[in-house]
């Protein structure tokens, strides 16, 4: 039964977990970024966070003591019953608040980069070890996640502005409570038309954070293209055919183009803003003017003072430009808040592939490996790439797997080492089902080689050493692993040995200055050392060599086979070719067709059949025996098939 039919009779419990765990991915509300940020602070720097609070405190304090401190002076100089001595004290008093007003800024800077450093670091953390908790492949192959990604990125680095940020909101809170206050002293019906006329700016500055924080979403896809063209103009590895092809300015006019719809969203949202904050600002000046103009004549009648006065002219600008710059604060604070929220939905997300509570321990493999009517697609929106494959690994066998590209051989591998799982059906060690195990465990007990193998831009020791990290300073292993690959000779004459960057992106302090620093491996040597990564780890229970040796020369790939053939004797191994002599001497050769298992059995057997398998081999063979008997007429040698296999040996 096909899964479709299956889930509408049954439904699909694993389905199900699968979509809430993404349902989960995008639910993160300001509330929970509010709480993640406090946590982080207080986690990252707990001494420097209560510091930086005090600090915070007093600076928003110290505005609304001067202005008191002003007006006492102001009212006690022409006050006949104010001494000289309460008068200096008066002035001495002023004058400390304008010191620890003029320096405690510089101290709170420099609190908040502390905490904001530390803050960053640990977000950062959390955000890459949320990353690598994410068991399969799904989630990096989703846009939405993506950009969730970037812009958690953006939201952890930027952790400094955020922290200073919220302090300095706090600090403007208790300012503008102090000014308040102290205006009310004065006039609370001037108080109360302050504070109303700092609603609308609340309102405004709220409905612009979400606009700006949505045009960041929508824009993302381009920053991340603007991006991608700006690396792939950048990349060596990309120079060659950019300008052999003469693509340069095309990748070019197409960065430019991003760059140009993301500058015009921007312009345009900056244009909102600038027109809105612009007639808050008048109305804000128009209140203060209007409050002074009253003030004034309410001391030329008597009802206030002088002292009266000056508080008043200090607190309605403290207060409203206080306002402003709460709201303004609030405003990057709530879209902060809104960019944190893809940090915590990362952080917090749940599990990408389901994992029981208490998995199933992996014990060695000593039985075989089965797929059982494995149904699998990408997405329900793809089509079907297994459709109902039924196969035994043995214990102890090579077993190679061949097809015609998108016959479903490395979504196979994929499942195998779970970073997917079947949409029916199962896959089972000895037994037991994958699902039912620790996915890290299950990997641990495998090597292998991909066919889009990485190069890393490491030295060569760690790029071998990546296959086992206990061996990343174990240089003996590290060797034997490389000579088993037949590479130690070539990565031992670099110039710095297995300590050379394989690369000429990075320097390390001590090549800078060498103009041999950086060296770039030929194909065939990066192929050989992605095999040495995985000779590194061949003692394990199963190996699997997906075109482990596409980019190889037949004299090459001929001795990396005998190499892993000999290394390999005995444990199971998994081989992916479309090169079918690669796959000749293998115990069992499965062949995949339209996501099926078409055929299986030995070479033998199979080139018996007359199958596709045997057609391939011969279509593959005559190529390499008419090119043979070209060279066998020359120089009168027989003629050899494929791989040195002799001619007229694929028909048989």
């Amino acid at each position: 039964m096909e899964p479709e039919a299956a889930e509408k009779l049954f439904g699909s419990p694993r389905a199900a977990a699968r979509d809430e765990g993404a349902a989960a991915l995008y639910e993160a509300g300001l509330g929970a970024s509010l709480a993640e940020i406090v946590r982080i602070s207080a986690q990252s720097a707990p001494g420097v966070m209560t510091a930086y609070a005090l600090v915070v405190v007093v600076q928003g304090l110290a505005p609304v003591a001067s202005a008191w401190a002003m007006k006492l002076l102001v009212d006690g100089i022409p006050d006949p019953a104010v001494t000289p001595a309460a008068l200096a004290w008066r002035v001495g008093l002023l004058g400390v608040l304008a010191v620890a007003t003029a320096g405690l800024p510089h101290l709170s800077q420099y609190l908040g980069g502390c905490l904001g450093r530390a803050f960053t670091v640990r977000a950062a953390a959390d955000l890459f070890s949320a990353t690598v908790r994410f068991a399969g492949l799904a989630r990096f192959e989703d846009p939405g996640v993506l950009d969730r990604l970037r812009l958690g990125q953006q939201a952890a680095a930027a952790g400094e502005a955020l922290i200073t940020g919220g302090f300095m909101a706090v600090e403007s809170v208790i300012s503008l409570i102090g000014f308040a206050t102290a205006l009310w002293v004065v006039s609370p019906v001037m108080t109360l038309v302050a504070m109303v006329a700092a609603v609308p700016g609340l309102i405004v500055q709220v409905k612009l954070s979400k606009q700006r924080n949505l045009m960041m979403m929508d824009m993302s896809p381009h920053e991340r293209r603007h991006f991608f063209y700006g690396g792939l103009l950048t990349d060596y590895r990309a120079a060659k055919e950019i300008r052999l092809f003469g693509t340069g300015g095309w990748l070019r006019d197409r960065l430019l183009g991003e760059l140009t719809l993301i500058n015009s969203e921007r312009r345009r949202m900056d244009g909102r803003e600038l027109r809105a904050k612009g007639l808050l600002g008048t109305l804000g000046a128009v209140i203060s003017a209007g409050g002074l103009v009253w003030a004034t004549f309410a001391a030329r009648a008597g009802s206030l003072s002088v002292g009266d006065v000056s508080m008043f002219a200090i607190a309605i600008g403290s207060m409203l430009g206080g306002a402003a710059a709460l709201i303004s604060e609030a405003g990057r604070m709530y879209s902060g808040l809104l960019m944190f929220s893809h940090h915590v939905a990362i952080v917090r997300a749940a599990p990408d592939l389901p994992v029981p509570a208490v998995p199933t321990p992996l014990r060695p493999l000593t039985s075989e490996l089965e797929l059982r009517d494995v149904w699998f697609r990408y997405s329900p929106d793809h089509p079907w790439i297994l459709r109902g494959v039924s196969l035994r690994i043995p214990h102890g066998a090579t077993v190679g797997i061949v097809g015609v590209n998108g016959a479903g051989k490395s979504t196979l591998v994929k499942l195998v080492l779970r970073f997917y799982d079947p949409q029916q059906g199962s896959i089972t060690w000895d037994g037991v089902d994958l699902r039912d195990m620790d996915p890290a465990a299950l990997r641990d007990r495998i090597s292998g080689v991909f066919q889009d193998h990485m190069t890393y831009d490491l030295t060569a020791r760690e790029n071998v050493g990546l296959g086992s990290l206990d061996a990343l300073h174990d240089l003996d292993r590290i060797r034997v692993a490389a000579r088993r690959a037949g590479i130690d000779d070539v990565l031992d004459a670099l110039p710095r040995g297995y300590e050379t960057q394989l690369s000429r992106i990075f320097t390390s302090e001590t090549d800078k200055d060498d103009p041999e620093t950086g060296v770039v491996l030929s194909g065939g040597q990066w192929q050989r050392t992605a095999l040495a990564r995985a000779f590194l780890r061949a003692d394990r229970d199963l190996m699997i060599l997906d075109e482990p040796s596409s980019g190889l020369d037949p004299e090459s790939e001929a001795d990396v086979h005998a190499r892993m053939r000999a290394h390999r004797a005995g444990r199971t191994s998994l081989l992916i070719s479309h090169r079918l002599n690669t796959v000749r001497d293998a115990d069992l050769i499965v062949v995949l067709r339209d996501g099926v298992v078409a055929e299986q059995g030995t070479h033998d057997q199979l080139m018996a059949t007359g199958g596709t398998y045997a057609r391939m081999f011969r279509l593959q063979s005559a190529g390499y025996t008419d090119a043979a008997e070209v060279g066998a007429n020359a120089v009168g040698v027989p003629p050899t098939g494929h791989g040195g296999i002799p001619a007229g040996e694929g028909s048989r």
